[in-house]
């Protein structure tokens, strides 16, 4: 699997105190910048492009959540069959007819533009310090640390079971609520389909893992032009924590997803959702449906965001493999070490983002 290495700086790390932590949105719109900083630069274990722009086009499968939703038994039954299939084959897919308006889903990505257009004394005064608190803005993934940067700004905020979100620009709390409303109702039923694709009955997930405490936090990532596209990295390789992530993003390609030893590209269709099974599912559901690796790449012409929305258990939620999955439903047959999810997110915490790294860890 082609892996992407941060490489760090020959004198200095980003940790130093002598470096200056900016955005990536305020490093791109510099009039001079002609080439990354030093500390931005990630390499690969193979030469050229290929290992972070693969030109692999293997189609995603896609899901009619239309179908997903009818009152057909025949076709709920095909659609619940191809959901199996995607999750347990791909741990991704598209999700189309799901019922959030366009004009939503572009006034969420306004909005959230419009948060990233604030100046940096604005939006510094949500840099959070914990991966629990509400509302989390920053660079890279933990800027004070990270020896190499990521190519990113971001901002995080708790919207479920209490709604958080910065009150500048104006109107976006209110365009977030509305939209991760929809989203909630959306992973909902997504979650009642995975739960029947496992033969466990619509409702087991709903209630193993709480879904009325659930914790649910919307993020968007913001990648800028970047003038050596080849050298920096978005996001690299990781899987989700929660249980399913929903993802809106513009529409300017970078997602990518590994599958069958190489890395595909992801390319946005119009109006439609990208769905990704998470840590929690894998755990969940004792290693049947994979958590999904992903990673996001840059490129030098224009901006790209992307809007993920994930679904977790509530935070005192242990999350233990289904019975009905164990071999003999014998407890012992269960590979992964158990934990409540708070737990989890602060063993996350503790750790680098690396691959599948987190939940690798935790298998018995």
């Amino acid at each position: 699997m082609d892996t992407v290495s941060p490489v760090a700086p020959p004198h200095q790390e980003a940790s130093s105190p002598q470096l200056k932590i900016t955005s990536a949105k305020t490093l791109a719109e510099s009039t001079n910048l002609t080439s990354i900083p030093s500390h931005y630069a990630f390499t690969t274990p193979t030469s050229g492009d290929q290992a972070v722009h693969p030109d692999h086009d293997d189609s995603i499968p896609v899901i009619d959540f239309s179908l997903l939703s009818s009152s057909n038994p025949d076709q709920r039954c095909k659609a619940v069959s191809d959901l199996a299939k995607a999750c347990e084959d791909w741990g991704i897919f598209m999700l189309i007819n799901h019922g959030v308006p366009k004009s939503q889903m572009k006034a969420t990505v306004d909005a959230l533009m419009g948060f990233f257009d604030l100046t940096e004394e604005e939006k510094n005064e949500f840099q959070g310090k914990h991966l629990l608190d509400p509302i989390i803005y920053g660079t890279s993934f933990r800027a004070s640390v990270d020896k190499v940067f990521l190519w990113r700004d971001f901002l995080k905020m708790m919207v479920y079971p209490k709604f958080h979100c910065p009150p500048e620009p104006e109107g976006m709390s209110e365009v977030l609520a509305e939209y991760t409303g929809k989203l909630r109702k959306l992973a909902r039923e997504l979650l009642k389909g995975v739960s029947e694709s496992l033969g466990l009955g619509p409702g087991y997930i709903d209630e193993a893992m709480n879904i009325d405490s659930s914790l649910q936090i919307l993020a968007a990532n913001l990648y800028p032009p970047c003038p050596q596209p080849e050298l920096a990295v978005g996001l690299p390789s990781h899987s989700d924590i929660g249980l399913l992530t929903i993802l809106m993003q513009n529409d300017i390609g970078g997602l990518q997803v590994h599958h069958g030893g190489k890395w595909v590209k992801v390319d946005p269709i119009p109006n439609a959702f990208v769905v990704n099974t998470a840590d929690q599912l894998e755990i969940m559901s004792n290693g049947k449906y994979k958590s999904a690796l992903r990673r996001a790449v840059v490129n030098n012409k224009t901006t790209r965001i992307s809007i993920p929305f994930s679904t977790g258990p509530s935070l005192d939620t242990v999350v233990v493999p289904a019975e009905q999955l164990l071999v003999d439903r014998k407890p012992d047959q269960a590979k992964y070490i158990l934990m409540n999810y708070k737990d989890y997110l602060e063993f996350k915490q503790s750790k680098v983002l690396d691959g599948k790294s987190w939940v690798n860890q935790v298998k018995i």
